[in-house]
């Protein structure tokens, strides 16, 4: 059986009292399904079964520097009682996973959850995942945040006065966790959520590489790379050997062959360095809340920033027992919204409601004393 207990939260007092009032799922017992044992069986089965609520999206194309396109999907809320004047809803940006984009679950889950509180979202789908055609030779990485930069900057052209929520999915929260870090004080997001990160990419990789969980998972996402790349052949193989990266049988060998080399880095040892985004936390300024579980066959136990979130005032890590990779399903028919979904949306909500608390909650020290949130 699961032995059931509390996540444990590791963050400054500032910020616990702050989420312990206003988002109070991190002080609960979670209770992952019972028959679905282990961080393996638990993400296996959430791609599985987990439903898929009914979201419209309003796509949009805009154009990046080096002439290529980024697919924006947008759900606008025009209907809002909670924000009706469109010019200052709340806004969501939403950076699904590795092979991910807007009609995964757990981005329909979240999206539902922030629609429902009257919040406006957008889905930054990476190129070449969007059903969008490549227009230059490039895709995405988690260590090149030029995208990202663009379309935080278009988001808040159209919505200057609207606030802004970060939320990033496996690599996508990696991506944004990059994105923090380099801009630091000018990101232009009132703060950042993150589920199921790796924080060191080598750890993660020799994770992955373990038979079984390279039979489960890393054989699965190399085809799913492959296969895009392979739609994009005609403009990839002006800079990359196609037949050579489609060769790839392993997520490591796939950066080997093509990331490492599109984007410039010298070995996949230095690209997985400049997307590791653990030891960047103390580069980020604006409060983000991290949530993964112990038993990620993606994100190693040992490999989670504990010493940093420790002693930084704006950051906060989640961890559950149980959960496994962008899993966290609970209940006996672990369909609907789970530990992870509710958690997006309280955060989301105390993120929106309560920013004053928020920024004082995150810029107090342990040696202050607790700051009172309304």
């Amino acid at each position: 059986m699961f032995l059931l207990k509390s996540p444990v939260l590791v963050c400054s007092d500032g910020f616990r009292v702050f989420l312990q009032r206003h988002c109070p799922v991190v002080a609960e017992c979670f209770r992952p399904t019972p028959w679905c044992w282990g961080g393996r069986l638990q993400t296996l089965v959430r791609a599985l079964i987990k439903s898929s609520p009914h979201v419209t999206y309003r796509n949009e194309l805009i154009q990046t520097c080096d002439g290529g396109q980024i697919s924006l999907d947008w759900t606008d809320n025009c209907g809002s009682e909670q924000y009706p004047g469109g010019a200052v809803r709340p806004t969501v940006l939403i950076l699904p996973g590795l092979t991910g984009n807007s009609q995964q679950t757990y981005v329909l889950h979240a999206v539902s959850q922030a629609t429902r509180r009257g919040y406006r979202c957008v889905v930054f789908n990476n190129r070449g995942f969007g059903g969008e055609e490549l227009l230059t030779p490039l895709t995405f990485c988690a260590a090149d945040t030029s995208d990202l930069e663009r379309v935080v900057m278009h988001v808040k052209e159209l919505y200057p006065q609207a606030p802004l929520l970060g939320t990033g999915v496996s690599l996508g929260g990696m991506l944004l966790l990059n994105y923090l870090a380099r801009k630091g004080s000018e990101a232009g997001l009132l703060a950042g959520i993150t589920m199921s990160v790796s924080w060191d990419t080598l750890e993660s990789c020799a994770s992955l590489e373990q038979p079984i969980n390279w039979l489960l998972f890393n054989r699965h996402l190399t085809g799913n790379l492959c296969r895009t790349i392979k739609r994009h052949r005609r403009i990839l193989e002006t800079v990359v050997d196609v037949d050579h990266v489609l060769k790839a049988r392993s997520i490591r060998e796939f950066d080997e062959r093509f990331t490492s080399v599109m984007f410039g880095f010298e070995s996949c040892l230095d690209y997985y360095q400049a997307a590791s985004p653990g030891y960047k936390l103390p580069m980020t300024t604006v409060p983000v809340l991290c949530l993964n579980a112990a038993d990620d066959p993606f994100s190693p136990q040992h490999a989670l920033p504990v010493s940093l979130a420790q002693r930084l005032p704006n950051v906060a890590l989640l961890v559950t027992s149980h959960g496994g990779h962008i899993g966290f399903l609970e209940g006996l028919c672990p369909r609907g919204e789970g530990y992870m979904d509710r958690l997006f949306g309280q955060f989301a909500q105390a993120v929106f409601e309560h920013p004053s608390a928020l920024k004082l909650a995150c810029t107090a020290t342990d040696d202050d004393d607790p700051p009172v949130t309304p």
